[in-house]
């Protein structure tokens, strides 16, 4: 495997880095928030996306005729690499999920409505396969669609459905056939969060973020937003989480945190002493430094193995996922221990070990662990589809 960029590839990471110098702005740019900067939450960040997609940024995979440039995957990657280094919002949900779902299984008119609207980051979406008696157990949803004349009616609840509060549409599942066996009988809808029948609650995370309970009384669902057929929403899904677990946990922010803490082991002193002088702390900053290189090279096989025609590289994203965000907890320990007390200090703290930043990452990345799909799912997945071990009861 080929871990290289080619000459076109590094052109184009310059000309995106040039663009940010240009753009950066500390209302879009925060990498204090962790992984949760992703998110596009506010104007600014929505006009910050929308110059993106302006540079046809957006998309670049895509076939030519729905507006893309039938690029290899390198491209996305490094964009959403380079705006995940400066804490900024990536492109995520829509291009990323929505939009590569649309392509495969949607039908004309769901291309023809959203993906302009996805190019041009005039839409944002909210995703919901979690729910309170699921988890990360999409197979498990119990929110219930029941056929009516010409749509579907959906009652229930979703829950830590991160963007509900501002996006305009709700990419959710549902089981549209109680009696089928558990990873049939789910399907997937595109429903209008401003529709009457939902409710949104706040609910405040660890990080210092806003998630979302979801509830449904009575929404009513037209045919026409049934995204591809129905019963097979939970294998459209499956696929859609590959992506997840991909892009929206890029290696950018976990080479910023390490690059945060070797820094401070360089310049701090304990008890007059340098704590670089410190065996035991550089024997912990080596292997730190040893095993973010490997998270780095386990996210290119899943770029290489994108590349490559077939199925959607299932099991290299679930290692990916798993290895790093275990790999940013533990990092996250480090800057903890090594820092000592001063890093309880809240993040921004200006006398507080590198900023405070140790603390807002310690908070964060156990949240890292559960989006899409958690470490104990990414076991699973690993040990029945590449291990082929069974099933366990």
């Amino acid at each position: 495997m080929n871990l290289d960029f080619a000459p076109e590839h590094y052109a184009f990471l310059e000309e995106v880095e040039r663009f940010l110098d240009e753009h950066d702005d500390p209302e879009v740019f925060d990498v204090s928030r962790e992984n949760m900067a992703q998110v596009v939450d506010t104007p600014k960040r929505r006009e910050f996306m929308r110059r993106v997609g302006d540079r046809q940024w957006l998309g670049m995979t895509w076939p030519r005729e729905w507006g893309g440039q039938e690029a290899d995957g390198t491209y996305d990657y490094l964009l959403n690499e380079a705006l995940a280094a400066r804490g900024g919002p990536q492109i995520g949900k829509g291009v990323g999920i929505i939009a590569k779902t649309l392509l495969a299984h949607g039908s004309i008119r769901l291309k023809e409505e959203f993906l302009p609207k996805i190019l041009r980051n005039e839409v944002e979406f909210a995703i919901g396969y979690s729910e309170p008696e699921a988890g990360s157990d999409a197979a498990s949803m119990r929110l219930r669609a029941t056929r009516s004349a010409g749509g579907w009616v959906l009652n229930g609840q979703k829950t830590w459905t991160t963007s509900a509060h501002f996006a305009e549409w709700y990419w959710v599942g549902a089981r549209t056939d109680p009696e089928a066996p558990k990873h049939h009988g789910i399907t997937l809808f595109l429903v209008p969060l401003d529709h009457p029948g939902i409710t949104v609650r706040e609910i405040r995370t660890m990080g210092d973020e806003r998630t979302n309970d979801v509830f449904f009384d009575d929404v009513l669902v037209s045919d026409e937003y049934v995204v591809g057929e129905v019963g097979r929403g939970f294998q459209y899904i499956s696929q859609a989480l590959d992506l997840e677990r991909f892009t929206m946990f890029a290696f950018s922010p976990l080479r910023q945190r390490c690059d945060v803490l070797r820094e401070y082991v360089r310049t701090a002193e304990v008890d007059s002493r340098p704590l670089a002088a410190d065996p035991v702390v550089r024997r912990h900053i080596a292997w730190l430094e040893t095993e973010a290189e490997v998270a780095r090279l386990l996210g290119l096989r899943v770029v290489a193995a994108s590349a490559k025609d077939g199925p959607p590289p299932t099991t290299e994203a679930s290692e990916y996922k798993l290895y790093a965000t275990e790999f940013s907890k533990r990092l996250a320990d480090a800057s903890m221990d090594i820092g000592a007390p001063g890093t309880q200090l809240r993040v921004h703290t200006a006398e507080a070990p590198m900023s405070g930043r140790a603390e807002s990452t310690y908070r964060y990345t156990v949240l890292d662990t559960i989006g899409g799909g958690t470490s104990e799912v990414q076991k699973n997945i690993i040990a029945r589809r590449k291990l082929g071990l069974p099933r366990s009861f």
